[in-house]
């Protein structure tokens, strides 16, 4: 029996499969390609999504989902969050009754506007308090390659937080807990879109004061909409708020900051799809989370700016999105 299964073994799938295993528990991680479940097991090694990484010996790999669902403990969903409804719907009864259920993933689901744990509850029909989101400074590669981080587990319930938390430990990756799931959800949801403003005009060629100005308007706006949406303002001074800010806005090895830069340099969101080797949740996310904003009155002018350039409707070099639109100044 396993101690987790991870769902997903993109980049960031594995070498959170990499964490649990490191730190002592059985793991099973579910590839969606039998030939990548193979050279997992065969070789310890994922080289499409963390090349140069040899995984742990007690980590195993299967493309059998209900195989690797049997039985576990706890369950980690790391797939893409347009995708996630659909696996539950599928597969969701294989999940034993009183296993803690945990988002890996960072992105607002199109369709409904929902949350990646309110998609869990939702299609499963469970207690919240079974299910924990992680979110926090978390690049996949640099973690992979064992350096020092943290992130938070939160849950409505105390004891879902600590077990998960518990299991999600060790000499390199540490987990604080919170009860904020709503704040700890968006922190990761949101930063992706300031992530692509900064690559859009780091591809356009602005430099570091653009950026700056960028991030910190952009936790301001972040966190603006997360309260308005029933988070708590502090939490978006942690880590899962700020700490994923600056990991996501400055690092080349973020999927959202690629994005950004690729749309800066001129190519369409079509392109920049199909040019992206891994989903970047932000692209997906743009749309629905302007609807979110608009429903609550909340003003966010770095996505406005960031929804105009993915529509086609400014140039990447008219971006300005640290700067407001009105005409007298306002307070910061």
């Amino acid at each position: 029996m396993p101690d987790a299964v991870v769902l997903g073994a993109g980049s960031w799938g594995t070498t959170f499969a990499k964490v649990l295993a490191d730190g002592g528990a059985r793991t099973v991680l579910w590839a969606r390609r039998p030939e990548a479940a193979r050279e997992i097991d065969e070789s310890r090694r994922n080289t499409r999504y963390l090349p140069g990484i040899t995984l742990p010996a007690s980590l195993h790999a299967t493309s059998d989902v209900r195989a690797a669902l049997a039985d576990a403990s706890q369950v980690y969903l790391a797939v893409p969050s347009q995708q996630l409804r659909q696996l539950l719907r599928e597969h969701g009864d294989a999940i034993a009754p009183d296993a803690p259920i945990v988002s890996l993933m960072k992105g607002v689901e199109a369709d409904s506007r929902l949350r990646m744990s309110a998609v869990i509850e939702q299609e499963l029909g469970i207690d919240p308090g079974r299910i924990a989101v992680v979110s926090g400074p978390n690049l996949a590669l640099e973690i992979a390659q064992e350096h020092p981080t943290a992130a938070v587990v939160s849950s409505t319930s105390d004891e879902t937080a600590r077990a998960v938390a518990k299991r999600a430990r060790n000499d390199y990756f540490h987990s604080f807990i919170n009860h904020d799931v709503i704040g700890t959800e968006f922190g990761g949801v949101l930063k992706n879109l300031v992530a692509l403003a900064i690559g859009v005009v780091d591809g356009v060629g602005y430099g570091e004061n653009t950026k700056a100005s960028i991030m910190t308007r952009g936790l301001a706006e972040v966190t603006d909409f997360a309260v308005a949406h029933g988070a708590e303002r502090e939490t978006m001074r942690g880590l899962a708020g700020l700490g994923d800010l600056i990991a996501t806005c400055g690092s080349p090895l973020s999927r959202n900051f690629t994005a950004g830069r690729l749309l800066g340099m001129g190519y369409s969101r079509t392109d920049v799809i199909a040019r992206m080797e891994q989903v970047a949740e932000g692209l997906a996310s743009v749309d629905p989370v302007a609807q979110l904003a608009a429903a609550k009155g909340v003003r966010m002018p770095i996505l406005e700016q960031v929804k105009l350039v993915l529509d086609g409707a400014m140039d990447p070099k008219d971006i300005a999105p640290h700067l407001t639109t009105d005409d007298e100044p306002i307070k910061e």
